[in-house]
């Protein structure tokens, strides 16, 4: 063959070793067969899938308080408006205004001259009229043994006889006058009616004062013990009053935004009624308050424990995951998976979830990490600062 028929024929090009060898590479990876340089073909093996890091927990068992819990306003049992019982000038002002007082503390004075005349008065007209009744009964003394002797008239007798009894019921009248001006001159001291604190003062000294205004001197309140009125939906009416059938209640009060425990009472009262515009019944607890953490007329949220549910299967709430077929978790199975275990959940206390069913106490659960998880994905357990964010995954196929 000459050279001008070699020139004419394609040149035949071979595969470089550099794509023979990323062919096969990429061959084996994909579990093909592949061609060895023994003449023999052979599988090569895939890699296995890297473990997800999650947070694991066990499933427990404890004593879960069942809860009812409510929005009310902290009220004094006794909140008395001091007003003066008789007219006249304050001439003192015996209280400090934010201060404790006892019952029967002095709390001002009201000049008393007018009701110790007043008394003088009462007490001379008694004297007046005792010294008449005295009279009066020696002329019917005299009188009657007139009568006897022969010498004397039976109508000058009754006469003698009535004037006595006229005397008496003045004399009656008297000390009723008498008993009133102590009473007023003894209201001139105006005291604490009950023990508390006294709120501003309402009234300056030297003010004049009357029995019939409508502001008083001062407020007292009571502090402790103290009550807490609050509502619950009546749904719940029928727990409360099986609870209170076993016996008191015990409430705890928190601050309005739950950040803080304030004080522990009992139930005292169940309202009669419901209100029908509102569906709502209203309760009230007592609180010793011995450290005034209950203020009067603050806003507070009050927990009321209808019951204790006894050997309760919780985990931490965050182990619970929500799906379109409901609620699910994922338990670690021995060899290191994880497999979808739908549940059915109860109440909620303290960051744990109660499960009715589904889980068993003591089987491990994730409680972080999830977002990641697919049935039987396998898993490594990492402590919780290292955990990956959670976050709910799909629903469970």
């Amino acid at each position: 063959m000459d050279r001008g028929t070699q020139a004419a024929r394609p040149r035949r090009r071979g595969w470089s070793v550099p794509v023979i060898a990323l062919a096969l590479a990429a061959a084996a990876a994909a579990g093909f067969h592949v061609w060895n340089p023994a003449g023999r073909s052979a599988v090569a093996p895939a890699a296995p899938a890297a473990a997800i890091p999650v947070t694991l927990g066990k499933a427990t068992v404890r004593d879960l308080p069942n809860t009812r819990s409510g929005v009310g306003s902290v009220t004094p049992l006794r909140v008395v408006d001091v007003k003066a019982r008789v007219d006249g000038q304050v001439q003192r002002l015996a209280f400090v205004e934010g201060s404790d007082v006892k019952a029967g503390d002095s709390l001002a004075s009201i000049d008393p001259r007018p009701y110790q005349a007043q008394l003088a008065q009462a007490q001379a007209a008694y004297q007046k009229d005792t010294a008449q009744l005295v009279n009066a009964r020696a002329d019917n003394s005299r009188a009657n043994r007139l009568i006897t002797s022969g010498a004397g008239t039976v109508q000058a007798a009754d006469t003698t006889k009535s004037q006595v009894a006229v005397l008496e019921a003045a004399i009656a009248g008297d000390q009723a006058v008498i008993d009133m001006a102590r009473l007023n001159l003894g209201f001139a001291e105006v005291t604490a009616p009950i023990a508390g604190r006294v709120g501003l003062r309402q009234v300056d000294e030297g003010a004049i004062v009357h029995a019939g205004d409508a502001s008083g001197i001062v407020t007292i309140t009571q502090m402790s013990p103290i009550a807490v009125v609050f509502s619950l939906p009546q749904d719940d009416l029928p727990d409360v009053i099986a609870g209170q059938g076993q016996g008191e209640l015990p409430v705890a009060v928190d601050s309005r935004d739950g950040s803080r425990h304030l004080a522990d009472g009992r139930l005292t009262v169940i309202d009669s009624q419901v209100d029908g515009a509102t569906g709502m019944i209203k309760l009230k607890a007592e609180f010793a308050n011995d450290g005034r953490s209950l203020w009067p007329g603050e806003l507070v949220t009050a927990r009321v424990l209808v019951r204790t549910d006894r050997n309760a299967t919780v985990v931490p709430s965050g182990a619970v995951q929500n799906g379109q077929t409901g609620s699910y978790v994922f338990t670690v199975k021995p060899d290191g998976t994880v497999a979808v275990a739908p549940v059915r959940t109860g109440r909620t206390v303290d960051g744990d979830t109660a499960l009715l069913s589904g889980v068993a106490p003591g089987q491990e659960v994730v409680l972080d990490g999830q977002s990641r998880l697919t049935e039987g994905a396998r898993v490594v357990a990492v402590t919780a600062d290292a955990a990956p964010p959670s976050g709910n995954a799909g629903a469970p196929k």
